[in-house]
């Protein structure tokens, strides 16, 4: 551990703080994410889409008003005393300079996938590999959305088979978490094995 002491710093009585961003595409549930897994009120950078803003903006979902501008910001302390800092990237592609400074010092991503545009999150996973940031693909749930098996889903996405992938919901908590608890113990797997 004390090789990633840059990543990973204690705090009181043992506690570890985690930097962890929320990404993938525009409309694919990142903000409803921290929104439902944050135990504190998130910090959301919501804004009404606008008309100019859709000559720059693919729109997914003809019924999203808002879009994040910034970032979204929330907590979550797991079992062992680790404590989750969530940053939740924009997913327009205008913004992927910014997404690459949201990922200077954090120690994994949660990518969030919809099974209507598996393409769209090509972008989000490219960040974190060019980053060299571990992740797990999520699978959100959406009530049109098709169902794969893994194996489709794997191929469909070229996702690397040393990378975790869920399912989940983003409106559920302990839906939710099962992404956030898989990529913290991918995370930690290999800090383990060192220890």
């Amino acid at each position: 551990m004390a090789s990633d002491a840059s990543s990973v710093r204690y705090l009181p009585a043992g506690t570890r703080a985690v930097k962890i961003v929320v990404l993938g595409a525009l409309g694919v549930g990142k903000t409803t994410y921290i929104g439902t897994i944050s135990e504190i009120v998130p910090l959301c950078t919501d804004e009404p889409m606008t008309e100019a803003g859709e000559l720059v903006d693919r729109m997914s979902d003809d019924t999203k008003s808002t879009t994040t501008v910034a970032m979204d910001f929330g907590r979550r302390t797991l079992d062992g005393g680790i404590v989750v800092y969530l940053f939740g990237a924009p997913g327009q592609p205008r913004f992927a300079d910014m997404i690459r400074s949201l990922l200077d010092g954090a120690l994994g991503g949660l990518v969030l996938v919809d099974t209507r545009d598996l393409g769209a999150s090509f972008e989000s996973m490219c960040l974190l590999e060019e980053a060299g940031v571990p992740y797990v693909v999520a699978i959100n749930t959406f009530a049109n959305a098709p169902f794969y098996d893994e194996e489709v889903l794997r191929d469909s996405l070229t996702l690397p088979p040393d990378r975790p992938l869920v399912h989940l919901d983003a409106r559920d908590v302990e839906s939710a978490k099962t992404g956030l608890i898989t990529l913290i113990e991918d995370i930690l797997r290999p800090l383990r094995s060192h220890a």
